[in-house]
């Protein structure tokens, strides 16, 4: 066994150093000499290692494999405890392939809802989509497989991903597309972090040293490996430069020529290829595997896992007069050939060679019967298929329709053009509902779409892509046997047109502004005081649950919140309880509300529990980009306590101590209700030493100016009849 250290990497050749910061393929790291090859595979929700002996990239020809839900659904858990078994079951299967890393998970702001790429991430909300990766990242890593997560960072559309920049102000770029990212440096440390195709406020992201370096790592902390995503680096120098480690896949000996000239003619510091190089091996020294036959694992534990996953994921959006769950007594008809051919996975990097499909029809109960509806092939109605669909509902108790997206179109690599059904499945939903108003729609989709047909079906089920056990997990929910009890990471918009990307996404072939800001997802919708199709965080239950006795309390360093949530129905339910804070003190545009904690508690019927939260100065602060840092500022917050984001329950006032002064340094520039109004014991001591108190009392007590005084900055004062004494002698006296 080589020890490996920086006297390790100077014995290499010039040569076998460049050889190391190239993938030696599609899917390895170089060999040198003492230190063998590594495999990495990717594998966000299932492994897809490529069987080599037929193609390195075909991705029908990847190993058999559990093909888990997509993080669409995961993240609808709100559950850490499920996300980091689902890493461990991810790591054991990894393992027993023999691969070092696993290529996930994704992590990147559902920003819009056209995104091509969304099933493939958590959600629109920064602290649940780090929570989700965290969790995940731990389990995985628990079993001795590295992950790479990605895509560093603002990789949020497909077209032209390659070259287009995302354009993002400081504010917006710390506080949501970096916030996940930062969360899992900080309390999981990843094997490794791929960076993305696309440039950042016009630099590439494989040569961005601002966010490869400075942020990354100066910053954050973070010890391991930054990688390329397949393709994504345009000047392999400029690249190791800025912090880059891995270029994959490797471009053969292009690639070690490249370094090695530019080593030779001064270009490249010999101490700059040398970390990368060092950083290679450890990857492989710490997460490589010795042996290279796969070995067995239980694939049937795996499958039923999967299962477990979606039940716990699965969203019940609408229940109209209960319409479910399923009765044992009624007739049921299945229409849809989403039921007989699901669409269970995502394409591109997340497809798995599934170990075991069971689709929704196969799982269906004995009295169901089936109708195809619709054909997948086409957006055209059959009008021979819609006859024998309506026929079926019009003798049938109830009805459950399963509509979704065709693969062809949502995957990596192209943007959607519309989030509507196709033009059939639409039709379909409308005619059925003309027969039998008693109609369940089950949805199979990798992102948010517009259901113009809400109104006239009874329930709807949102499984996004549910993974092989798709048909078992679906029929576990509609028929009770299991409680529902996910809720949406993502808001549904009524319209496309509602979003806030909505005219400008994708629109521009080089560039991406994000003249959004801070406000995306419901947070836009908040502001704007917007209707919404179903809200971030909604989720229902076949029971009901209440909130009572909130208790907030400051500590030294965090804040502390307590209440208790009781099973009111009769049937045990799982309840996501969720924290929002509103900030109603700091001086800059904030947030109606901002997710800052949650919780998922288990409960009989009639059983009450106490569920207990921390909120640390971080949930109550903004990125300043004046001072480059977080600021929490003292003063007025308001706690909220709901089963969704608009469906607060409880709320409680509350006055922060353990921050900062919102007011920051006083200057000329500062305005007289600012000053007059403050809490700063400093400052309204200096205004009485500095007999400026006096000087103002009767301003700001004269209902007739009191606004106009307020308005006007210190440097004023003297327009207002105060002499210039007194304002100085209330500057110096506070410095």
């Amino acid at each position: 066994m080589v020890k490996i250290d920086l006297n390790f990497v100077k014995g290499l050749t010039l040569e076998e150093r460049a050889a190391l910061v190239s993938g030696k393929d599609f899917w390895f790291t170089a060999k040198v000499p003492g230190v063998d090859r590594m495999m990495v595979s990717d594998g966000p929700s299932g492994l897809r290692k490529q069987d080599l002996s037929v193609s390195p990239t075909d991705i029908n020809d990847s190993v058999d494999a559990v093909c888990f839900p997509s993080s669409a659904l995961t993240a609808s858990s709100f559950d850490d405890s499920l996300l980091f078994n689902l890493g461990s079951h991810l790591g054991v299967a990894a393992n027993a392939e023999h691969l070092g890393v696993l290529l996930g998970p994704g992590v990147n702001i559902k920003r819009s809802p056209l995104a091509g790429r969304n099933f493939e991430y958590f959600s629109e909300d920064p602290l649940l989509a780090g929570r989700m990766g965290t969790a995940y990242v731990k389990g995985v890593q628990e079993k001795d497989v590295g992950v790479s997560v990605k895509h560093f960072a603002a990789n949020n559309r497909e077209d032209q991903r390659f070259t287009s920049s995302s354009n993002i102000d400081e504010r917006a770029l710390r506080e949501i597309y970096l916030a996940q990212f930062e969360r899992i440096v900080k309390e999981a440390q990843p094997a490794t972090l791929m960076c993305s195709y696309n440039r950042l406020n016009g630099v590439l992201n494989s040569q961005n040293q601002r966010l490869l370096t400075e942020i990354l790592r100066n910053e954050w902390g973070f010890e391991g490996l930054v990688m390329s995503d397949w393709g994504a680096v345009g000047d392999h120098v400029a690249a190791i430069k800025a912090g880059l480690d891995l270029e994959m896949p490797g471009k053969g000996q292009v690639s070690v020529d490249e370094i090695v000239t530019a080593v030779k003619e001064g270009r490249l510091q010999e101490s700059t290829l040398n970390r990368s190089a060092l950083r290679i091996l450890r990857m492989v020294e710490k997460w490589g595997k010795d042996a290279a036959t796969a070995e067995d694992y239980d694939k049937e534990e795996q499958h039923n896992f999967a299962r477990q996953v979606a039940d716990e994921s699965i969203i019940l959006l609408q229940n109209k007069n209960q319409q479910l769950p399923l009765k044992k007594s009624e007739s049921v008809a299945i229409i849809g050939e989403l039921a007989a051919k699901p669409r269970f996975e995502g394409g591109g990097s997340s497809h798995v060679n599934a170990h075991y499909l069971v689709t929704p029809l196969q799982a269906a109960p004995t009295n169901a019967q089936y109708a195809q509806g619709y054909s997948l092939d086409s957006e055209q109605e059959d009008e021979g298929l819609l006859n024998e669909a309506l026929q079926l509902a019009k003798s049938s108790d109830k009805v459950i329709i399963f509509a979704g997206f065709p693969e062809e179109m949502e995957t990596e690599g192209f943007d959607k053009t519309s989030i509507s059904l196709p033009l059939n499945q639409n039709r379909l939903i409308e005619q059925v509902a003309q027969v039998n108003p008693n109609i369940t729609v089950v949805l199979q989709n990798g992102s948010a779409l517009e259901m113009p047909w809400a109104g006239k079906v009874g329930a709807i089920v949102e499984t996004y892509l549910a993974g092989e056990a798709v048909g078992e997990a679906t029929w576990d929910i509609l028929t009770g046997k299991v409680n529902p009890s996910g809720k949406l990471s993502e808001t549904f918009p009524l319209r496309l047109q509602d979003n806030p990307t909505y005219g400008t996404f994708g629109k521009d072939h080089d560039q991406e502004d994000y003249h959004e800001g801070i406000f995306v997802g419901y947070r836009y919708y908040d502001l704007h005081e917007m209707p919404v199709l179903f809200p971030f965080g909604h989720g229902l239950s076949y029971t009901s649950f209440e909130y009572h006795d909130l208790v907030v309390q400051e500590g030294t360093d965090e804040v502390n919140v307590s209440l208790q949530v009781t099973n009111t129905g009769e049937v045990a339910g799982k309840e996501v309880v969720q924290l929002y804070v509103a900030n109603h003190v700091s001086r800059v545009e904030m947030p109606v509300k901002e997710l800052c904690n949650f919780a998922k508690v288990d409960l009989q019927p009639g059983e009450t529990k106490t569920v207990e939260m921390r909120l640390s100065r971080r949930a109550f602060s903004w990125y300043n980009i004046n001072n480059e840092q977080w600021e929490a500022d003292n003063g007025r917050y308001e706690i909220m306590l709901g089963s969704s984001s608009r469906d607060v329950r409880l709320t409680a006032d509350f006055k922060l101590t353990i921050g900062v002064d919102p007011l920051g340094e006083v200057t000329e520039d500062t305005y007289i209700g600012e000053v007059w109004n403050s809490n700063n014991p400093k400052i309204q001591e200096a205004l009485e030493k500095s007999g400026l108190y006096d000087a103002l009392k009767p301003m700001m007590a004269d209902d007739a100016w009191v606004a106009i005084s307020a308005n006007m900055p210190l440097r004023s004062l003297t327009a207002a009849g105060v002499d210039e004494e007194r304002r100085e002698a209330f500057l110096k006296e506070l410095r």
